[in-house]
């Protein structure tokens, strides 16, 4: 009920009977702390647009980091002159996040270089081939769909046969082809499969399904941390038994990895990292300033920019739930730009295709970086920085070639 006009009148009498230490408290940082947007959002109808529901009802506790996220990678990590980092972990190409989300942030320039699980661009293939992958539940029977030739990802279902063992096979006959018969780093591994799997969407009347076809066009490098913990490197290993000639030098790879990162400052841009999920692929991403700093003794301050979505802990002390504040004392994140960090702890299946529209929604498409086709003058600027800073010669004691 509304109050009445004396009811009125006895509140504020009230108010001027409050204890003098309530009068007298001194408040000097009052405003400061209150000076955040009052929470009191509309009604919904039904008839927003999704970026603008972030925008005014993600108020609070995660939805407030998940709007946080978009908003720094909208308004800070797509400026012209800064080079992105993303990471995959978890079965993100399995749950259809390939097709919905990381293909068009790719198109539009929104993603530089990427270090993935081997799994995620593994199960990626079958996309690209156009093998089906369905739907299921996860209160299944495992030994009846064992019996059924069926694997289970939680509640995405594959054939055995027809898709996991079938894209084995064409993997095989691809890794044995005379451009495979050599050492290389993942980046070139995955842009040679990805030429592949641009030819398969073609052929199958397919558009835009596969990472890798997405990633070979736009001149998007592709890292996996650990070749081996795949279906993928498990095929290399395979045909290794009969003799092929193909090597994966990791080497390669925190070396690549590395110049893009003091490329991209060196050029008076900045770095930024986006992480779905921890892991290795987390932990190669953001190694790449301590291998800047600590191993190759070239000053350098951290990535600008860290957003990162995860349901992985702090307090256990594991690499997934690290902070950014942490990352701090590794060298890793720049402390002077932690206002520029944001953890959303929730799922990257729910984060993912939000963040993704909602950059789509508020950001034009950006000019292709294609730092694929860069990695020699960037490794020679890397290198030469290297010598430069150490006065250091060859192993064989010869002097360094900079050209």
């Amino acid at each position: 009920m509304p109050k009445t006009p004396n009811q009125h009148r006895r509140y504020r009498e009230d108010l001027s009977e409050m204890p003098d230490w309530m009068k007298k408290k001194h408040c000097p940082n009052r405003d400061k702390y209150l000076a955040g947007k009052r929470i009191l959002p509309k009604n919904l109808t039904g008839k927003e647009k999704l970026a603008d529901v972030i925008d005014s009802a993600f108020l609070a506790y995660n939805s407030a980091r998940l709007k946080e996220s978009c908003h720094l990678f909208t308004e800070k990590m797509l400026e012209p002159d800064v080079t992105i980092g993303m990471s995959f972990s978890g079965a993100l190409t399995p749950a259809g996040l390939g097709c919905s989300s990381i293909v068009p942030l790719i198109k539009a320039g929104f993603v530089d270089w990427i270090v993935s699980t081997g799994a995620i661009l593994y199960h990626d293939m079958h996309f690209a081939l156009n093998y089906p992958v369905h739907s299921g539940s996860f209160k299944m029977d495992d030994t009846e769909l064992r019996d059924n030739d069926i694997v289970r990802v939680y509640d995405v279902l594959l054939g055995y046969s027809d898709c996991l063992m079938a894209t084995d096979e064409i993997l095989r006959s691809i890794l044995v082809q005379p451009e495979f018969q050599k050492e290389m780093g993942t980046a070139e591994l995955h842009h040679l499969l990805g030429k592949y799997a641009a030819e398969w969407e073609r052929k199958a009347g397919l558009k835009n399904v596969s990472v890798l076809a997405a990633a070979y066009r736009a001149g998007v490098p592709c890292y996996t941390s650990s070749p081996g913990d795949s279906t993928i490197g498990m095929n290399v290993a395979g045909v290794e038994l009969r003799g092929n000639k193909l090597r994966l030098n990791p080497s390669i790879d925190v070396n690549e990895t590395t110049a893009y990162v003091l490329a991209a400052k060196r050029s008076g841009g900045k770095s930024g990292v986006v992480l779905w999920g921890g892991g290795s692929p987390k932990n190669f991403m953001l190694q790449t300033e301590p291998q800047i700093q600590e191993v190759l003794r070239i000053k350098e301050f951290g990535q600008d920019y860290f957003m990162q979505v995860t349901d992985a802990r702090p307090d256990t002390g594991g690499l997934s739930g690290a902070t950014p504040s942490e990352a701090v004392s590794w060298g890793k994140v720049d402390p002077d730009r932690l206002p520029d960090a944001v953890v959303c702890y929730t799922d990257t299946t729910i984060a993912m295709p939000l963040l993704t529209h909602y950059a789509l929604s508020r950001h034009k498409p950006r000019k292709l970086r294609r730092l694929y086709d860069q990695r020699g003058k960037m490794m020679q600027a890397l290198t030469r920085e290297y010598f430069t800073h150490n006065k250091v010669k060859m192993l064989d004691g010869s002097d360094p070639v900079l050209d």
